[in-house]
């Protein structure tokens, strides 16, 4: 959600300004969730982000996205309906995280929560599992502030790792994986939710155990 838009696609100068912007919101965002992590870490004991990634969508991912809805390719059209040109990808140990996280990014002022898409608990047919967050962060330039846009993904080690070798494999068949390898896909996705359950069962087993350890010492 830019309030500065500009139309013309063959202007280089324009498609600059508007990717600067693009960078400066995801870099923007990416400090908020280090801040985060560092503040949970400083009055919790725990970091919940094993990791963070961020990147920009290439000129061509962006075209070919444009394409896909039936739009013609401008600046306008990538700003108004491409909402992932700005992406940062979190990654928790515990699904327990992600949605800690996901409240305390839209308990952020200065970040608007635009929409949210909670593919944890309605995956995708695929088996694809995240939770993906659209905001939009207020950039300041020296003459104006321009609100842009910037998806957050955030998913645990297991569903990153499901996530990018499915990527690899659907690239290699252009998107058209014989039925077989997208049910074997499937099946794999399970077995990722079914490791998740059981890591978070033991580190709310583990965590138990240590409380009751200490409560034996204190008394």
């Amino acid at each position: 959600m830019m309030r500065t838009v500009v139309k013309n696609y063959e202007d280089v100068d324009s498609w600059k300004t508007v990717m600067f912007l693009y960078n400066a919101a995801m870099k923007e965002v990416g400090t908020k969730l280090e801040i985060l992590n560092d503040e949970f870490q400083h009055v919790h004991k725990y970091n919940p982000i094993e990791h963070i990634k961020s990147r920009i969508k290439s000129p061509e991912s962006i075209v070919k996205k444009l394409k896909r809805y039936g739009h013609e390719t401008s600046i306008e059209n990538m700003v108004k309906y491409v909402n992932d040109i700005a992406g940062v990808r979190l990654i928790c140990s515990f699904t327990s995280d992600i949605y800690r996280l996901a409240g305390m990014i839209g308990n952020q002022s200065d970040l608007k929560v635009l929409s949210i898409k909670d593919y944890i608990k309605n995956p995708k047919e695929s088996g694809y599992k995240s939770y993906h967050m659209l905001v939009s962060v207020p950039i300041f330039l020296s003459d104006s502030v321009v609100d842009t846009k910037v998806e957050i993904q955030i998913r645990t080690i297991a569903m990153d790792f499901w996530a990018s070798l499915e990527h690899k494999i659907y690239y290699k068949f252009e998107g058209n994986a014989p039925e077989y390898i997208s049910r074997d896909l499937r099946e794999c996705a399970d077995m990722v939710s079914a490791l998740d359950e059981k890591m978070l069962s033991l580190n709310e087993a583990i965590k138990a155990c240590l409380q009751e350890s200490e409560r034996e010492k204190e008394s």
